[in-house]
């Protein structure tokens, strides 16, 4: 059996523009929340976003290159090549064999609002010819691959939030099969935009609070919906003798995932869980791992009513007496909720989490609920000795993708 390792990790978020700016956000409880700068808000009833704040892409993305970009396919070549530059993959490999998966929930939201506002102002012939390759959602994909010469298995995925997820566990089946030596897997999302956050808003999905310190809350029982995200996550994933031969640095493995439907209602979870329950199992019996080997489950803890009463009933489900041993945060308590990017982000939380064996908190919990009673690393660290760590990813349309990663052992 192939193992599967990751070698190299990219983020640009909220709460930092590096890896080592995120980290130090994660444990230090930085909130990246606060009012939206992107565009006038004055109209609209939810006003707080988890923006990128003073990212410059320059130094990955030629300013020309730019112009022909989404900002959702310049934040993903600004993480990929961190991770890559991490990994030290374009080192005397074969790039025949390096696949890039690249997942996002919008694609170009923000290219269609741009040029569809052109249309309407001055006709046809204002349309940019790099409308089309800007908007369509596997160009991150493609612009990663063009530019570092990668030309194995090159595509997009999109399952909603649960994309990245879903991105990073397709490269896992990929590299377990042998159709490449290594891929560059994760999401990215630019959609703090007027028509994604007046769509959100109106079917009731975000949060209304005004107060940046306290609107998004996993898991407290004055939580009143999610707070959006930008920003892009990137794994550099690779077959282990691979990543051994050339003495590539090795972060952790990913032993496991599982990916369900609940087939039950195009925004809402179902009942209980279910389809999260069957998701977390099969990641588990697919690391060949017991349920009570788990320490630590990176959530998809949204701050939503539904969503975070479902996602503690289904740990409950899997997890039986053990789920009050383990430990549950939620991220997006700091970075907000960056919907196709939110599983590489927190996947990559998931291994901070694993080599300093510290769980990150959930902020902003103030008053308990009772259908939410887990142990949540309730606004500090939380010090935890353990061997596996799960990142739950679920998406509109019933999508639901889940990772389990082990701490590698590098005796």
């Amino acid at each position: 059996m192939r193992r599967i390792v990751v070698t190299g990790m990219g983020a640009v978020t909220p709460i930092g523009n590096t890896v080592a700016e995120y980290e130090d956000g994660l444990y230090s409880g930085r909130n990246g929340i606060g009012p939206i700068t992107h565009f006038d808000t004055s109209e609209f009833t939810c006003r707080l976003a988890g923006e990128i704040k003073g990212l410059d892409p320059t130094t990955v993305v030629d300013r020309k290159d730019m112009t022909r970009m989404d900002q959702f396919t310049v934040l993903a070549m600004v993480a990929a090549d961190e991770a890559l530059a991490q990994s030290r993959l374009l080192e005397n490999v074969d790039l025949d064999r390096v696949g890039v998966i690249i997942g996002t929930g919008t694609g170009g939201m923000g290219t269609f609002e741009e040029q569809h506002a052109r249309l309407l102002k001055g006709g046809p012939r204002r349309v940019s010819p790099f409308f089309v390759p800007m908007l369509i959602s596997d160009i991150a994909a493609g612009q990663v691959s063009i530019r570092y010469g990668l030309k194995g298995p090159n595509y997009c995925v999109i399952s909603a939030c649960a994309t990245a997820s879903t991105a990073i566990g397709d490269a896992f089946r990929m590299l377990l099969y042998g159709d490449a030596d290594a891929i560059v897997a994760g999401g990215t999302e630019a959609s703090i935009l007027p028509m994604a956050i007046a769509g959100f808003a109106n079917m009731r999905a975000l949060s209304r609070n005004p107060d940046p310190a306290t609107a998004c809350r996993p898991f407290d029982s004055e939580r009143d919906g999610f707070v959006m995200g930008e920003g892009a996550g990137m794994l550099i994933l690779e077959e282990l003798e691979h990543a051994l031969r050339r003495e590539a640095p090795i972060l952790a493995e990913l032993v496991g995932y599982g990916a369900t439907a609940d087939a039950f209602h195009i925004t809402a979870p179902a009942e209980g869980g279910e389809g999260a329950v069957r998701a977390m199992r099969i990641a588990i019996k697919d690391g060949n791992a017991q349920p009570e080997e788990v320490g630590y489950i990176n959530a998809h803890g949204t701050s939503t009513q539904a969503n975070d009463k479902n996602e503690t009933q289904a740990i409950k489900t899997v997890f039986g007496a053990h789920a009050q041993d383990l430990i549950v945060s939620s991220t997006k308590s700091m970075t907000g909720h960056l919907l196709g990017a939110a599983g590489a982000i927190e996947a990559i939380a998931c291994i901070f989490a694993l080599r300093r064996q510290e769980i990150p908190p959930t902020i902003n919990f103030q008053t308990p609920d009772p259908e939410c009673d887990l142990n949540y690393s309730p606004n500090t660290a939380t010090k935890h000795t353990f061997e596996y760590a799960l990142s739950n990813t679920f998406g509109f349309g019933g999508h639901n993708a889940v990772l389990l990663m082990r701490r590698y052992d590098h005796s």
